[in-house]
């Protein structure tokens, strides 16, 4: 009844916690514009059921892709189990589900522990690629410090639930022969039949039932952890690559969207009618974005799916060819500005409110907020310059994220809002404008269709 008691507890603390936490993550999101979802819903969840839950896009390569996928489905499998440890620790009772499934659990419990030893396996090669192998991907210059450490933390956290399971595991089938009226029997287990007597066998039955006790808190209690720990990590992709691949945008990927306003001037540019009078007054329209909250709410959900692979940046041409440019750290720089806004907001701290917008009774929020940083501080004008877009980091990703479309909004900004952009475009830029042509030409563009006629 104690045990029970502490349980609901401790799971009522984390859940609540966690809720909190999961809320700021999505706060943050919505902290960009309102976008109308376009498309076919079926495609979309095409999208979800073979690039997110299928890991379609992992395989382009194959060992990390298997590898990842024993992880994946452990992780999935195990679930099942943990259905069970809830039901235990909320009724004080010992492998609920033992009685009624038979040999369908020790199936279901054997192919969860094969599928945890090959997840074991798969860490341990995980940690030696990216601390002894130090694979390029992993070792680039935005992966110093948090990145780092958040990569090994959540490997060595799957090492602590193995630890936890076998430890409940083995030492709960040398039990069930000591004591057979409060230890259902599990059959035939895989690796804990022969596991827990090589470690655990000749111990006295009190400490058996401590460690027995031990494993299985230890592996909920890493699971509380990871629950309020994954809106601080890459790894919150375990549920947003589910969203972000059903909303991520359908049409081809070297499609990029166009802008109404700048469209219906080269409209009126190119055909005979008289364009239409702008009055001066009007305020100019701002294009692209400078900041999250001029970009739409995907490319911010986008941000928090991504997980820091590196596929992305590997593939970059600019990167390649050692331009300071890395898609990843484009994502990473827009997660990191929606977590330093989301933490401002609930500061409530009124100097963040936009000068002309302050006022007897102003509250802080997203529509009056203003801390004078934008984008521009994180992402340099030179990483932006440097992308050719190519769209080879939106093919790399494995869950459909596009960090090409956030470089063309910040690029917009610079070029038609503040009017500026490297020396080298803006004769280019003016030459458009000016003669309809990339290049300066000493004729019209059309004069040639005047000599045919």
């Amino acid at each position: 009844m104690i045990q029970s008691t502490i349980f609901i507890i401790v799971a009522l603390v984390a859940f609540g916690f966690g809720y909190r936490q999961f809320m700021k993550v999505r706060r943050n999101i919505l902290l960009g514009k309102e976008v109308e979802i376009e498309g076919n819903t079926a495609e979309r969840w095409q999208n979800v059921a073979l690039i997110a839950f299928g890991q379609k896009k992992m395989f382009k390569r194959w060992i990390p892709a298997v590898l990842h996928g024993f992880i994946y489905v452990a992780f999935l499998m195990t679930q099942v189990e943990l259905i069970e440890i809830f039901v235990d620790g909320i009724f004080g009772v010992h492998r609920f589900f033992a009685p009624y499934l038979g040999m369908l659990y020790t199936g279901i419990i054997n192919f969860i522990e094969i599928l945890s030893v090959l997840a074991f396996i798969s860490t341990l090669i995980f940690l030696a690629r990216r601390n002894l192998l130090k694979v390029p991907r992993f070792v680039k210059p935005e992966m110093n410090g948090w990145p780092k450490l958040d990569g090994n933390l959540i490997l060595y956290g799957e090492l602590l639930l193995l630890l936890g399971i076998f430890t409940m595991n083995g030492s709960d089938v040398v039990l069930q022969k000591l004591d057979p009226t409060h230890y259902a029997n599990t059959g035939t287990l895989a690796v804990s039949s022969w596991l827990g007597p090589m470690l655990f066998g000749g111990l006295e039955q009190s400490t058996l039932m401590t460690l027995e006790r031990a494993g299985w808190w230890l592996h909920i209690l890493v699971v509380f952890g990871f629950l309020n720990y994954l809106p601080h990590s890459k790894h919150l992709h375990i549920f947003l690559a589910f969203p972000n691949t059903y909303y991520a945008k359908l049409q081809s990927k070297g499609e990029i969207d166009n802008m109404p306003a700048i469209m219906k001037e080269v409209k009126s540019m190119m055909s005979d009618a008289p364009m239409e009078d702008v009055p001066m007054d009007d305020e100019l329209p701002e294009f692209g974005a400078n900041d999250v909250t001029g970009l739409d709410w995907r490319n911010i959900l986008q941000a928090y799916t991504c997980t820091e692979c590196g596929r992305c940046t590997s593939e970059c041409p600019a990167n390649q060819t050692g331009k300071k440019l890395s898609p990843r750290k484009i994502m990473m720089d827009v997660r990191d500005r929606a977590e330093e806004i989301g933490k401002k907001l609930d500061s409530g701290n009124p100097e963040f409110i936009a000068a002309d917008k302050k006022g007897e009774g102003v509250v802080l929020s997203k529509e009056n907020f203003d801390d004078g940083k934008s984008l521009f501080d994180y992402i340099t004008r030179e990483e932006i310059h440097a992308c050719t877009t190519c769209n080879a980091c939106v093919e790399a990703c494995p869950v459909l994220i596009n960090p090409l479309d956030i470089i063309m909004q910040l690029r917009r900004y610079e070029i038609l809002t503040e009017s500026a952009g490297p020396s080298e475009w803006l004769p280019m830029f003016n030459a458009i404008e000016n003669g309809g042509a990339a290049w300066q030409m000493s004729v019209e563009r059309e004069a040639w269709t005047k000599e045919m006629n």
